[in-house]
């Protein structure tokens, strides 16, 4: 048997973040991941000044591929608005990879199915005991499932499903774009340019607002790939897409139980508004950290649950970091 003092399952920015925190207190961390890094992750990877605030990160100083955002196109059926803002699109591919090598984190590449308690700690798959849990597998997470089974279901208005398609091409049009309520769609769609001749192209919308209207997000995403082709802003006329879905912020539920801490997608704090995921994950990994740390009570509550004050207001609101102000660099 395989002890750690902490164990935290999800290798993404919530968990890496949470385990980049442990590391640097000197608490004996292992991170379990089913994929190897760096690995494909769909998402428009949009990150705010927030984030590189709590990453204790300067612009200049990032060693993945980052492009400004310095103009929204806001699309609506009959008018646009551009709106000035300071934002930046990694690819997750990179940025992950990043997260998860900075932290110093022991990592394991191996799926979670089964979780037990055993002595006040858990046992995983009878192979990794641990006194401490975290929950940083997503949507589907494993340790959500089984710590926390019991709680209700999430409300269904607040489930999202998303499509979207990262590929390499030659970028005519270098604005980043976003429609809302394009023949109806409970949600938006995007196109955002990347570094290094990237593109990733995307939709989303609530789950019980399309099946309200009949009409699936696959026929949407069509629509919009047509659209994008003929104004010449993608080549391929059918990129490959990979689905998947994850709750916006309506109701947690409990996010910490037992020595075990639920953070991101896996604790539904994606922001109401624009389904944006990667900042409060990051913000939950130190947050959690922090209450593991000093025996405190873990909230989320200083997490903001909407997108768009940051976007009118880039530098709006404090945020918790990832090391104290003194720790070396």
């Amino acid at each position: 048997m395989i002890t750690s003092e902490v164990i935290v399952v999800g290798g993404g920015p919530a968990g890496s973040s949470c385990a980049w925190r442990l590391v640097r207190a000197g608490r004996e961390t292992l991170l379990l991941d089913r994929a190897a890094f760096p690995r494909p992750k769909p998402c428009a990877g949009w990150i705010t000044p927030r984030v590189l605030r709590a990453l204790n990160l300067a612009l200049e100083a990032c060693p993945f591929g980052i492009r400004p955002i310095r103009t929204l196109h806001l699309h609506f059926p009959s008018f646009t608005i551009p709106l000035p803002t300071r934002q930046y699109a990694v690819r997750r591919v990179e940025f992950d990879a990043w997260l998860v090598g900075r932290s110093g984190v022991s990592v394991e590449r191996h799926e979670v199915r089964r979780i037990r308690r055993e002595n006040g700690g858990y046992v995983l798959d009878e192979t990794w005991r641990c006194r401490t849990l975290v929950g940083a597998g997503g949507t589907t997470c494993p340790v959500r499932r089984a710590v926390f089974g019991d709680a209700p279901p999430r409300p269904a208005h607040g489930l999202v499903v998303a499509l979207d398609a990262e590929f390499p091409q030659v970028v005519r049009d270098g604005r980043t774009h976003l429609w809302f309520g394009e023949a109806g769609l409970p949600g938006y769609a995007w196109y955002v340019p990347k570094e290094g001749g990237w593109v990733n192209v995307g939709i989303g919308g609530r789950i019980s607002g399309l099946k309200a209207r009949g009409v699936g997000l696959r026929w949407h995403w069509d629509r919009l790939l047509e659209r994008l082709f003929e104004q010449g802003l993608v080549d391929d006329p059918r990129p490959v897409a990979r689905g998947h879905a994850y709750p916006l912020r309506i109701d947690t539920g409990p996010i910490r139980r037992d020595g075990c801490y639920l953070l991101g997608d896996a604790a539904g704090l994606a922001t109401v508004d624009l389904g944006e995921g990667i900042g409060p994950a990051v913000e939950s990994g130190f947050l959690a950290a922090e209450a593991i740390l000093r025996g405190t009570a873990y909230s989320v509550a200083s997490i903001p649950r909407r997108s768009l004050p940051a976007l009118l207001f880039p530098g709006l609101g404090r945020v918790a970091r990832g090391v104290p102000p003194t720790a070396p660099g």
